[in-house]
């Protein structure tokens, strides 16, 4: 039982160590200290693995606390999306223009809700991983992305008039 354990703590730390990194990044605007952060909660993991009922939300609530620690520590801006080096998803690009737009709308929602938005939207978390890793109900995520999409699309819609 323990071996069968040990290996699927271990895939899911393979498989999402991009994301882990990624997250981090968003956050911490450093590489260098994105992976520090994630070689931190990918040890943390390793210490509670007996605790831990969902390693992969475990690990994203933990890499979420060391970058609000360090954020708080140093008052670590965050990185907007076009500095981000995601997968293209599509065949169309956002020009440069559009994607200050778009950083421009985040920016004018709350903290709390554009942070939801972009762990859904960017990170592509779903709202019960959010919900473990902000400590929050699902239905408040919920409810928060909801509420500063329908804010995004009513400004992106009356400025677009």
């Amino acid at each position: 039982m323990f071996g069968s354990r040990r290996r699927n703590i271990e895939q899911v730390i393979e498989a999402n160590l991009d994301a882990l990194t990624r997250f981090a990044y968003f956050r911490t605007g450093d590489r260098t200290e994105a992976e520090d952060i994630v070689y931190e909660a990918v040890l943390r993991l390793l210490e509670n693995r007996e605790k831990v009922v969902d390693a992969r939300c475990y690990l994203f609530r933990i890499v979420y606390n060391l970058c609000q620690d360090e954020f708080r520590r140093k008052r670590l801006p965050t990185v907007p999306f076009d500095n981000i080096d995601l997968p293209d998803k599509s065949d169309e690009r956002l020009d440069q223009e559009e994607i200050d737009r778009i950083n421009r709308l985040l920016d004018d929602l709350p903290p709390n809700v554009a942070e939801i938005v972009r762990m859904n939207v960017v990170d592509e978390l779903s709202f019960v991983e959010i919900s473990h890793i902000l400590n929050l109900p699902q239905s408040t995520a919920k409810s928060r992305f909801y509420s500063g999409m329908k804010k995004l699309r009513e400004k992106y819609f009356t400025d677009n008039r």
